[in-house]
């Protein structure tokens, strides 16, 4: 850290006497939902769970006695806005920190000043790390020993999972808190206070449209805040105003906006994995209908077409297998036309398969039998063939006994011998039932 005053340091705001910095108002050319951001606790909707009164993490905003602590929870559920409204109410030094455009040299600077600021002032630094979940390994690790020593109080927000994203080590130091996925008519009233506020919303525009737009618009947007409001916005702008200056929000304003909308959906993280549990599982279930709507949310949200394929042909085995061999065949078949024709036409050939394995009887007995099989596999690597089944290609292997005893099948009725095809000590194992 700079040690003297004609130095810059990388956060000049901690050289401030104020031990509060007031975040200045929103751009008015900012996007909507930046501007309609929550200033305070009371503006807050949803996370009930985690706000109402008497719940632990209000009473630590409120009181100010945070610890070390992340937030996960899907994109637009209110994890930045509830770091802001705590930078406004702590009497720390809140230092915002941002995974995407900082590296290790910036982690150790703010560190070295926080350390700093702690042993001269006494005041603590919250250093509030957004889409902690992109920093590495190393990355994590600089904050561990600032994190246990408290010169500063780390609060992490991701839309992973903490548990395969954050290193165990730091994971152990912080509280997590799920911020859940907002409903619809929480989303509502979000997009209900941002048509009636002049000041931050869209009261200016006079911009009229009916619930029911909203409630679609509002389900569209699968909980997410950030992309309803900024969706309502493009409606709005894109309404004509009639001569009364008013905005009225056809279907053709509403359809344009929602289509250019972006979908829900990361393709790397846990929502692809969610997406394609849900698949899966209800294939298994023999339920028709979740299964091609799950189909539907992967492809429309951009999955790749061979992933699903691949994983279409792997379940025909593994939960249909011999009740109804047909299965494979057809999710063979899908694949093939999935890599030859590509999306959008392959999507009914998914489409057939999933429903198909939907429908198809169900059977784990193949996937039984070899993982039994590889257990037993794994335990006596050593086990050597039984000489009837080797071949004897030489003369000194047939005198060693190769081959010798061997029962050659179609030589018995029904081509079935007693000969026993395990080694000894698995003679009598049952993998197939």
């Amino acid at each position: 850290m700079p040690s003297s005053k004609n130095e810059s340091s990388l956060f000049p705001e901690l050289d401030a006497p104020s031990k509060l910095r007031t975040k200045a108002a929103p751009d008015a050319t900012a996007p909507l939902a930046e501007r309609m951001r929550p200033r305070k606790l009371e503006e807050f909707v949803g996370q009930e769970h985690l706000l109402a009164s008497g719940k632990l993490l209000r009473r630590l905003i409120e009181e100010d006695r945070l610890t070390s602590l992340v937030f996960w929870g899907p994109p637009g559920t209110g994890k930045t806005t509830l770091a802001q409204i705590i930078a406004q109410r702590t009497a720390s030094d809140f230092v915002p920190f941002s995974a995407v455009t900082s590296g290790i040299k910036e982690i150790k600077q703010v560190m070295s000043e926080a350390a700093e600021l702690k042993t001269k002032l006494g005041r603590r630094t919250v250093l509030f790390v957004d889409e902690i979940h992109r920093f590495n390994r190393a990355q994590q690790d600089a904050f561990l020993p600032y994190v246990e020593n408290g010169t500063i109080i780390l609060i992490g927000a991701t839309t992973e999972n903490p548990s395969f994203e954050i290193n165990s080590a730091l994971l152990s130091r912080l509280k997590v808190f799920v911020l859940n996925q907002l409903t619809e008519d929480e989303i509502l009233r979000i997009l209900q206070q941002a048509l009636a506020d002049s000041e931050r919303g869209l009261g200016k525009l006079n911009a009229e449209i009916s619930e029911e737009q909203l409630r679609r618009l509002a389900s569209f947007t699968g909980g997410d805040a950030r992309t309803a409001l900024n969706t309502l916005e493009l409606a709005a702008l894109s309404a004509k105003p009639d001569a009364e200056n008013r905005r009225a929000i056809t279907e053709e304003d509403l359809q344009e906006s929602l289509q250019r909308a972006s979908a829900l959906y990361d393709k790397t993280g846990e929502q692809h994995y969610n997406l394609i549990s849900a698949f899966i599982k209800s294939i298994r279930n023999s339920d028709a209908d979740a299964t091609v709507y799950w189909l539907a949310r992967m492809i429309e949200g951009g999955e790749d077409p061979m992933y699903i394929a691949r994983r279409i042909v792997h379940h025909a085995s593994e939960d249909i297998g011999l009740a109804d061999p047909q299965a494979l065949v057809v999710a063979v078949a899908a694949q093939q036309a999935t890599h030859l024709i590509g999306l959008p036409e392959a999507k009914y050939a998914l489409a057939e398969a999933a429903i198909y394995l939907a429908r198809a009887p169900k059977s784990n007995k193949i996937a039984m039998a070899y993982e039994t099989a590889a257990a037993d596999a794994r335990a006596t690597q050593a086990e050597p063939v039984p000489l009837h089944l080797r071949n004897a290609p030489t003369g000194l292997m047939k005198g060693l006994g190769y081959g010798k005893d061997y029962k050659y099948a179609h030589d018995y009725e029904d081509a079935k011998t007693d000969m026993i095809c395990l080694p000894e000590k698995l003679k009598d194992r049952r993998y197939y039932e």
